[in-house]
């Protein structure tokens, strides 16, 4: 009898490289089944986040044989990096529902690597057994995604990324790299991977590391809240809060005033818009931003109108547009950073 009835495997998996294949393995010898949560699972793409939930299921169940996709179950996980609680809730939630069928008590295991501060959440769980694993090969996925979005020049014709990956990933999720390589995501990504090494070395020479300073805007008017279009790098495509830097003369209401009318064409009068302001909350996770330390502070400003009013994109904005709040849940992986969380952190929604 194995020592575990099930072992849970926690990851984002960005993207599956031979260590993680290596301790699934070691999951499957110690456990009958083998729970792999998939973390990050509803976000947009971005260098960090490369690849969607379904496609990182695909790349594991991949390089599994058929004996072993029967004994691994793959299920998503949300992020909420303001409120652990309901973090851990979810995972808990996630993993009842996985052994509600046994007859006789669960034994469950937690299984990973306590390679730093990222993998603080393995000692979050008490009450299971930590198999904790060595660091195998010394890999890490965010020195392969750094190879794989960078340069890709080489005297051979074949990607630089290609000869330094086939060592270190199955050969399954190379060859599911070597195709998503040729879409317009892969291009996208490899600009805005440019653009943060760019805006990161234009601050090396600082004589501290940097922390930057914005604002936000949380807009509602009869259930809808208004969201802008970015236009350029970081998050190209993707929809926004109004916002941006407060300017070195501005205090930060000033600023979020200023970037709600850029960007969005609102024409509601200055006074009307600070009246309306309910709330302001300073939203502050290290890890919030791609482009380094990054602070936001976000006003909730509640218009009491029955009619929306009229906005146009601009300045940074390549459109503005009211999304009724329902439909924020399925829009989350069109959503730029933090910004659903600032939402319902400051709409009070779970």
């Amino acid at each position: 009898m194995n020592h575990y009835t099930h072992l849970v495997y926690i990851g984002r998996f960005q993207p599956m490289h031979a260590a993680h294949l290596k301790t699934l393995q070691r999951a499957l010898r110690l456990a009958d089944h083998v729970i792999v949560l998939v973390g990050t699972a509803f976000k947009p793409r971005t260098i960090k986040n490369p690849f969607s939930y379904e496609e990182r299921r695909m790349m594991l169940l991949d390089c599994l044989s058929s004996e072993e996709r029967e004994r691994v179950s793959i299920l998503p996980l949300r992020d909420y990096l303001y409120n652990e609680h309901q973090w851990l809730a979810q995972v808990h939630a996630t993993v009842a529902q996985q052994v509600a069928h046994l007859q006789e008590p669960a034994r469950i295991g937690l299984i990973g690597h306590l390679k730093d501060h990222s993998s603080y959440y393995l000692k979050t769980f008490p009450q299971w057994t930590l198999e904790d694993v060595e660091n195998i090969d010394g890999l890490d996925a965010t020195t392969l995604r750094q190879w794989y979005f960078g340069d890709d020049s080489s005297e051979s014709g074949t990607p630089r990324w290609d000869i330094l990956l086939r060592t270190r990933v199955p050969l399954p999720v190379l060859d599911y790299l070597r195709a998503f390589a040729e879409t317009r995501d892969y291009l996208l990504l490899k600009q805005e991977q440019a653009f943060t090494q760019q805006y990161r070395a234009a601050w090396a020479d600082a004589p501290y590391p940097p922390t930057f300073f914005t604002v936000d805007a949380v807009v509602v008017c009869q259930g809808h809240v208004l969201l802008v279009k970015r236009r350029a790098q970081p998050g190209k495509g993707l929809w926004a809060l109004p916002g941006g830097f407060v300017g070195q003369d501005e205090r930060a209401e000033e600023a979020m005033l200023r970037e709600l009318r850029e960007e969005t064409g609102i024409d509601e009068m200055r006074a009307i818009l600070q009246t309306s302001i309910k709330d302001r909350r300073l939203f502050d996770h290290p890890e919030r931003s791609l482009r380094g330390r990054t602070l936001t502070e976000a006003f909730l400003i509640e218009l009491p109108w029955f009619e929306l009013p009229k906005v146009k994109g601009g300045d940074d904005a390549e459109k503005a547009r009211w999304f009724p709040l329902g439909d924020l849940p399925e829009l989350e992986h069109h959503l730029y950073e933090d910004h659903l969380e600032i939402i319902n952190g400051l709409l009070g929604v779970a």
